[in-house]
């Protein structure tokens, strides 16, 4: 299925054409509209007529996140305020966000990218849409609504949180299909079985999860638990918001679409910033080629990814890898990079365990040291809870057994405790970390 299948399928050359073009208009109305861009190319001595297409961007310097907030709030706007219709925010580890503003054109392209993505993960016009992404200065609630609405979905705007609202509605209003965070996707599954609430009897039949990164393992507890087929849609909200990729519900597991006609991509080194090859894993990059009011070249997204062209696929457009994890979220014990998604592909070798688990890292003197918590399965845990859980065979055994994956498989010592079903924190609608740091670090 195609929501717009002449652009979907357009010949790799004749994408590139459009891409060349566009990346061409946009340099150049960078470079008068925007003082910062100007400055930019001006310090690394490039002119805008020196790019001639997308072979020349990495002539281009990166956009970075302390970019966006030292413009703050509006100074990377490249048109007047009266153009501006609608303002984004994401939240900020200084206290100030990163704003990101949209024209009327902007919000059209917004629309039309979340409308294919939904098309690809199985939606169609007249089914009903559960929208729990958060609405407000968050991109995902409005972003999600209005490519539905353009889609022709009737759209239940739930918004996050409020989990017995949220399975009252899905058993009352029966929508179609649901959009969330894999993480809180994994909370409803959950309450779903504790309350005793037979999936067979939900309409749903399409998750749409986004926001963080996930894996296979979550997809089956997730596809298992709320009787589903689940994909992955990415998107971050200085491009547009979600929407820039989108993961076929018929060609799981192979990569998401990015819609390259309006966001092109590169993957470079995390170190150098040099652009690798096709399949390379490196920091993800993008440059929106037809945002109006706030366009941004090669914007370091810090995320960790590969690309590919899957030559059988439905569609022309290049696709993503899974999110291995952020640049900045990295961790480096002892040496080992180190990302939580490794542990977590993990855990889906051990049907004892569920996938709910917190890597907590401390410090002792010079040394770093990381310790896995996490669940056993709800079974598990009727059966073997209460006292002396820790000493029961079972427990022992598999603490031994997951300590000696994780050194044989990624090559790091880390103390491993298994908890109860329900100990360890869960999402309540929004973004979940994995990672708690108690370093003091310098």
């Amino acid at each position: 299925m195609f929501y717009n299948k002449t652009i979907e399928t357009l010949p790799l050359r004749k994408l590139r054409k459009l891409q060349n073009e566009r990346l061409v208009a946009l340099v150049n109305r960078l470079y008068k509209k925007v003082p910062f861009y100007k400055k930019q190319l001006d310090e690394a001595g490039i002119k805008p007529s020196k790019i001639k297409g997308v072979k020349d961007l990495h002539k281009l310097p990166f956009t970075k996140k302390i970019d966006l907030r030292d413009n703050y709030p509006f100074d990377l706007f490249a048109v007047p305020q009266n153009q501006v219709v609608r303002i984004h925010a994401s939240s900020g580890t200084t206290g100030k966000p990163t704003v990101v503003g949209y024209n009327r054109k902007d919000l059209r392209i917004f629309d039309e990218v979340v409308a294919r993505s939904l098309v690809a993960a199985g939606a169609k016009k007249g089914m009903k849409l559960h929208n729990a992404y958060g609405y407000g200065l968050f991109t995902g609630g409005l972003g999600m609504h209005g490519g539905a609405t353009k889609l022709g979905m009737a759209v239940i705007p739930v918004s996050g949180g409020m989990t017995d609202r949220q399975l009252m509605i899905l058993q009352d209003f029966k929508p179609e299909v649901i959009c969330c965070t894999p993480s809180y996707a994994q909370t409803l599954a959950e309450e779903c079985n504790k309350r005793g609430i037979d999936t067979n009897d939900l309409a749903v039949k399409y998750a749409i999860l986004g926001a963080e990164p996930w894996t296979e393992t979550i997809r089956s507890q997730v596809e298992a638990g709320l009787n589903v087929t689940a994909t992955n849609i990415y998107g971050l909200s200085e491009i547009i918001g979600p929407g820039v990729s989108q993961e076929d519900f018929e060609e799981k597991g192979t990569g998401s679409y990015i819609w390259e006609d309006h966001f092109f991509p590169e993957v470079v080194d995390k170190d150098s910033g040099e652009p690798l090859p096709l399949g390379e894993e490196g920091v993800l990059v993008f440059t929106t080629l037809t945002k109006g009011a706030m366009p941004l070249l090669r914007y370091w997204t810090n995320d960790i990814c590969s690309l590919h062209y899957d030559k059988g696929a439905k569609r022309t457009h290049v696709k993503m890898s899974s999110i291995k994890g952020r640049a900045d979220d990295m961790l480096i014990i002892r040496g080992v990079n180190l990302f939580h998604t490794q542990v977590e592909v993990l855990l889906d070798d051990f049907p004892e365990l569920a996938p709910c688990y917190q890597l907590i890292v401390t410090r002792k003197k010079t040394m770093d040291e990381v310790k896995l918590e996490v669940e056993v399965a709800l079974e598990i845990s009727q059966e073997l809870g209460g006292r002396g859980f820790q000493k029961k065979d079972l427990i022992v055994k598999l603490t031994k057994q997951l300590s000696r994956k994780i050194k044989n498989n990624i090559g790091l010592s880390m103390q491993v405790e298994l908890k109860e079903f329900d100990q360890i924190p869960r999402s309540i609608g929004g973004k979940l970390s994995r990672i708690k740091d108690l370093r003091k670090l310098k």
